[in-house]
């Protein structure tokens, strides 16, 4: 395998910054004068930003459009991403590897483009990556392939040749199963590290572990 591509997550990749998702979803329905009856987190753990405004409309009554829905969730988001959200571990190191190997980058994540401009270009790394897909402008959650394809496609690299970076188990799998290697950055908001080990072709326990990824690289 040699990779000439590259598809990076953000949330829980790139970002060290999940823990912002455990409660977000909690504290925008409080926000619009709603009770949470479950555990939110969980709930909207593999859907887009639009998804769950859907699911705020049906499941709660939410009378917002899905645009006001997702404009008031960013805005709770924006100071996070602008002025807090840390790189992971050797996330630049590891990007400044690959973009000088001639290995071509871009983003694949559910965050609002916005946040993720904001967040890599004040950590000095957005220049690496030709362009960020998101679910909300392709339509789909990680759930389904449609968001790596767009990224392959802008690549113009082989899916063979491309390698998926992501922390959750759901994205892994269907990036698997849509024939893209998969290296797994470990994350501790994802609890399922031993069947993500089993389906990733590289395992990351930090993205400082270059040595993992230097045998793959173009020559």
């Amino acid at each position: 395998m040699k990779i000439r591509g590259a598809i990076f997550d953000v949330d829980g990749t790139l970002l060290d910054s999940m823990g912002i998702w455990d409660t977000i979803g909690e504290d925008y329905l409080r926000s619009v004068g709603r009770e949470p009856r479950e555990n939110l987190n969980q709930v909207f753990k593999n859907m887009s930003l639009h998804q769950a405004a859907r699911y705020y409309q049906t499941e709660y009554g939410v009378a917002l459009s899905i645009a006001q829905i997702t404009d008031g969730v960013n805005a709770m988001l924006e100071q996070y991403y602008r002025l807090e959200a840390p790189l992971k571990k050797g996330a630049a190191q590891l990007v400044e590897r690959l973009f000088g190997a001639g290995v071509k980058l871009c983003i694949a994540t559910a965050t609002d483009r916005d946040l993720v401009e904001a967040a890599l270009c004040r950590l000095g790394i957005c220049s690496y990556f030709g362009e960020i897909f998101t679910c909300s402008q392709v339509g789909r959650g990680k759930d389904e392939p449609d968001i790596f394809n767009k990224a392959l496609s802008f690549l113009g690299t082989e899916r063979e040749e491309t390698l998926v970076f992501d922390d959750a188990l759901y994205a892994i799998r269907t990036a698997k199963n849509a024939g893209f290697p998969v290296a797994a950055v470990c994350d501790a908001h994802e609890p399922e590290q031993g069947k993500i080990r089993d389906l990733a072709d590289i395992y990351l326990e930090e993205l400082s572990q270059l040595g993992r990824i230097e045998q793959f690289l173009p020559t």
